[in-house]
C-alpha cells in the first residue's frame, strides 16, 4: 500500500477528499488546521488532547483482518481519529462542519482525519480518509497531509480555503503523484505532485 502526501491545495483539491457535497471533509480539515493545531518549533502541536475525546476524538487502532491493509503505517505510536458525527463529543465540532450532516446520507459522514502522536505528544503524522464502506476506510482515497500545507490553510480564511479546494463539474485535471510506502522508517518523506 503506498500513502500519497497532499503539499499543496491544487494536490488537496484534485485528491477528491471531501467532495462532492454533503460530504464535510474539506471544512473538517480547515477546522482541524484553523483552530485544533499549532505549530512550534517546526511540530505540529495539538491545543486539546484527542484522547480526551474532545470533538469526537477516538483512539484509532489500524486493525484490519488482512495484516497487509493497513491505511496508515504500522507504528508503535497512537494514532486517533476524528470526523464521525455520530461520536460522543462531535457536537463540539463547528456547525460548519456538521451543517450537511443527514443521517439518512451516509456520504454526509464519511470522512476522517486520522493523527498520530510521536513519544513528545506532538502529531508527527496527519492523514485524511473517507470510508468505502460502513466499517472500513479506503486506503486508495487516504492521504498523508503534509504540515506544509497544513501551515497554509491556517493561515487562510474558510472562504479562500474552499474556494481554492472544491471542485466543480468543469474541472478534470490529470493529477501524477508520487508515493512513500506504508512501511515507512521514521525519517520525512515527502513526495510531490505534478499537474498537467
Amino acid at each position: 500500500i503506498m500513502v500519497h502526501t497532499l503539499n499543496e491545495l491544487p494536490q488537496l483539491k484534485y485528491s477528491g477528499f471531501g467532495q462532492p457535497w454533503p460530504r464535510h471533509g474539506l471544512n473538517l480539515l480547515y477546522w482541524f488546521a484553523h483552530d485544533y493545531i499549532d505549530f512550534r518549533n517546526g511540530q505540529i502541536v495539538s491545543i486539546f488532547s484527542p484522547q480526551d475525546g474532545d470533538f469526537g476524538f477516538h483512539e484509532y487502532h489500524n486493525r484490519i483482518e488482512d495484516d497487509d491493509d493497513h491505511i496508515v503505517p504500522r507504528q508503535n505510536l497512537p494514532y486517533y481519529e476524528v470526523g464521525n458525527l455520530n461520536s460522543p463529543g462531535a457536537d463540539e465540532l463547528p456547525d460548519y462542519v456538521r451543517a450537511n450532516y443527514r443521517h439518512s446520507n451516509p456520504s454526509s459522514n464519511k470522512d476522517r482525519i486520522i493523527v498520530r502522536k510521536d513519544a513528545s505528544g506532538n502529531f508527527n503524522r496527519v492523514f485524511v480518509t473517507e470510508h468505502s464502506d460502513p466499517r472500513r476506510f479506503d486506503s486508495s482515497r487516504t492521504f498523508r497531509v503534509s504540515q506544509g500545507l497544513l501551515l497554509i490553510i491556517k493561515n487562510m480564511t474558510r472562504e479562500q480555503y474552499l474556494k481554492q479546494t472544491y471542485n466543480t463539474q468543469e474541472d478534470h485535471p490529470r493529477v501524477t503523484l508520487q508515493s512513500s510506502n506504508v512501511n515507512e522508517t521514521a525519517s520525512d518523506n515527502n513526495s510531490w505532485c505534478t499537474i498537467l
